[in-house]
């Protein structure tokens, strides 16, 4: 009896740390994998990162983009040659990836982001987004900067 139980609770400790480091590893390859597509969508410009790293069926939450890969390669088409994208602070949870950012010439003053990732499948499955204009740090009650995270 004792040495059954004593095999069950060795498979339970290998389980538990094969699953934790297989968690981590997916949390690091899920942060990897949306880093890589921002990188090259949004500020390499390669129109192909879509096929590469976003889902067929891509299920998009901003109210003023629709869903799918189509959806967002018009968005990317319309951006001007003044577009610029800088990736700050990713924290990754599982299938979740969450990234803040600068969008400079996406409108009329620069926008701070916080994009919200869904990944399934090895792919960006999923969006959400919070938008603000950015107000200089000087302008703040604060006095502190909204980008970057420090």
């Amino acid at each position: 009896m004792k040495k059954l139980l004593y095999l069950v609770i060795t498979m339970l400790l290998i389980s538990s740390t094969t699953f934790s480091q297989t968690s981590k590893t997916k949390t690091l390859s899920n942060k990897e994998l949306v880093k890589t597509a921002l990188t090259a969508l949004f500020i390499n410009g390669d129109k192909t990162a879509l096929d590469k790293y976003w889902s067929d069926h891509y299920i998009q939450h901003n109210p003023q983009v629709g869903n799918g890969r189509e959806a967002l390669r018009k968005l990317a088409a319309s951006l001007g040659s003044n577009f610029k994208y800088e990736m700050g602070l990713i924290v990754a949870e599982g299938d979740f990836v969450v990234v803040h950012g600068r969008y400079t010439g996406f409108g009329p003053k620069p926008m701070i982001g916080v994009d919200i990732f869904r990944v399934k499948d090895g792919k960006l499955a999923e969006h959400w987004d919070v938008l603000q204009e950015e107000v200089p740090a000087e302008n703040t009650a604060s006095k502190n900067p909204m980008f970057p995270i420090n």
